[in-house]
């Protein structure tokens, strides 16, 4: 796992690398925050010489100063690093750094299919469909484009009188005011969420406005940052090996060396699941967990509340909720006014006088929708059992989360009477335990509520309530007043008990993980 390091960042792609024979060692080639950060205007770390200046050869264009930097450093010196956009690829196609990332972002930052089509031959239809001038036909382009003109000109979309030099537009020719490209390109960013396929505002005119010129023609530092963002989020999105970290303010990109459904854990502290980005989730898969998120999200149990505690209309099928005592009901609805029973949802004629027993129950025209309501409402307590303990061990990992600071307190307590700090480290220790007990245990709630009843199942049940029964114990001795006649036993309890917590955690991981190797586990579809 690699992450990147903070620091400032140039909104502009940064220049080439220089010839190798200037290149630095390999340690330093592949640090995100070496060359590429200075190359972006940052000052060069202590300890390496700046580097050479480049060999003549085709201009770059020059990055823009270090004020106008941008927050998301990690995830664009992602970009410059050996995984994604990297000066040898550029140096190996000849284009200015702005035409090679509009290329790369075409081919979803793809550099073999980019190379194979860039060496077939025909790269006039390759640079119209990235919707991009040839730039070796840019100079032509501007010559044929440009006219004098000492009196003032209308722009085509305010049609406000301008002179030429206020004035700016692409290598396509087409040319508008200064302020008319701000607004279009300010509200293109802010508004439409749009970064790398910002086109030309001429109408009919497909061409894609480059970095340098977004960044020269927006003065307003929010969309500035707003553009950088949305260009390095394309380039982290198409890469499987990158990952926003789901922190809240976190701006970090996380890197791992192949991707798998692992826990990796960003710069911040923040732990979470590689794959589905969710927090650690084991013992329950990816594929689960989505699922059951979306059913604690949506109305699937507000409706499996509806089939539990109302019935149809027999005859309008009007949704109804008993509010008496009664068996005898009648249809509210205007047009129906249907009187049936509560019981066995048939005609109220046959009762008689059954006004508050029904003697039908073995009718089968009433047993399909007793069967139905029975199993929505076995289904919702079903349910309800495994949400209200899931949410239970989720409320209870919040409030141990607090304990931090409480056991701080007590380990200060300790160490007044006569504790060094490092035999009153057992409490924090015992603190991580059980967070990582809590988080384990809510997770198997989801695990348990799609799994089918087997062996394996009771197996798998009982180790889930020996952990929870040794984590209440463990919660319960944190939580107890210190004093001096208790401390040595406190301590031996507390550290017997999350030694004790820690051995069964891993035994539930372990017998999970081979139920899963073995392929023992079944499932419920939802």
């Amino acid at each position: 796992l690699r992450r990147a390091a903070s620091g400032p960042l140039a909104p502009s792609l940064p220049p080439p690398r220089p010839p190798r024979r200037h290149q630095p060692s390999n340690a330093n080639r592949r640090s995100w925050g070496g060359a590429a950060a200075r190359g972006a205007g940052a000052r060069p770390a202590s300890g390496h010489q700046p580097e050479p200046e480049r060999e003549p050869g085709p201009r770059r264009p020059r990055p823009l100063p270090a004020s106008a930097s941008v927050r998301r450093a990690p995830a664009r010196r992602a970009m410059d690093s050996d995984e994604g956009y990297n000066y040898e690829f550029n140096e190996v196609i000849q284009n200015p750094a702005t035409i090679t990332r509009i290329l790369l972002s075409h081919f979803n930052w793809d550099k073999e299919k980019l190379m194979e089509r860039y060496f077939d031959g025909n790269l006039e239809k390759l640079f119209a469909e990235c919707h991009v001038i040839n730039p070796s036909k840019k100079s032509r382009t501007r010559q044929m484009n440009t006219r004098s003109s000492a009196q003032d000109m209308p722009c085509q979309i305010c049609y406000l009188n301008y002179p030429n030099s206020y004035f700016t537009g692409l290598e396509c020719g087409h040319k508008f005011c200064m302020q008319c490209w701000s607004e279009y390109l300010t509200t293109k960013i802010m508004e439409e969420g749009m970064g790398q396929t910002i086109s030309c505002p001429a109408h009919g005119c497909d061409i894609l406005v480059d970095d340098n010129t977004v960044m020269r023609l927006i003065t307003d530092s929010k969309v500035k940052l707003k553009y950088q963002h949305l260009i390095t989020n394309s380039f982290v999105e198409c890469n499987r090996l990158l990952k926003w970290c789901p922190a809240p303010d976190c701006h970090h990109v996380v890197k791992v060396q192949y991707p798998d459904a692992k826990p990796v854990r960003c710069k911040c502290g923040r732990q979470f699941c590689f794959n589905c980005g969710e927090n650690w989730h084991d013992p329950v898969k990816c594929k689960w967990l989505k699922k059951w998120i979306k059913k604690c999200d949506d109305d699937s149990e507000t409706s499996n509340w509806i089939a539990a505690n109302t019935k149809e209309c027999p005859k309008c099928h009007v949704t109804i909720e008993k509010d008496g005592g009664c068996n005898h009901m009648v249809c509210r609805n205007q047009n129906c006014k249907a009187e049936f029973c509560w019981v066995c949802l048939g005609p109220w004629e046959p009762h008689g006088s059954a006004w508050y027993n029904c003697n039908r129950y073995n009718e089968d025209d009433a047993k399909a929708a007793r069967d139905a309501q029975e199993r929505s409402r076995a289904a919702l307590q079903r349910y309800l059992f495994y949400c209200n303990r899931y949410m239970n061990h989720m409320q209870s990992l919040r409030f141990e989360h607090k304990l931090y600071a409480q056991v701080k307190q007590k380990m200060e307590e300790m160490q007044q009477h006569n504790m060094s700090w490092i035999e009153v480290q057992f409490l924090k220790k015992a603190v991580d335990v059980l967070c990582q007990c809590r988080a384990t245990l809510m997770y198997t709630y989801v695990f348990a509520f799609y799994l089918k009843k087997n062996n394996q199942s009771i197996i798998f049940e009982n180790n889930q309530a020996d952990l929870e029964n040794a984590t209440e114990v463990l919660s319960g001795y944190l939580e107890r007043d210190i004093s001096q006649d208790s401390l040595q036993d406190i301590k031996q309890k507390v550290q017997d008990k999350y030694r004790y917590c820690e051995s069964r955690r891993r035994v539930l991981l372990q017998h999970v993980h081979e139920g899963y190797e073995k392929d023992l586990w079944e499932y419920i579809e939802d």
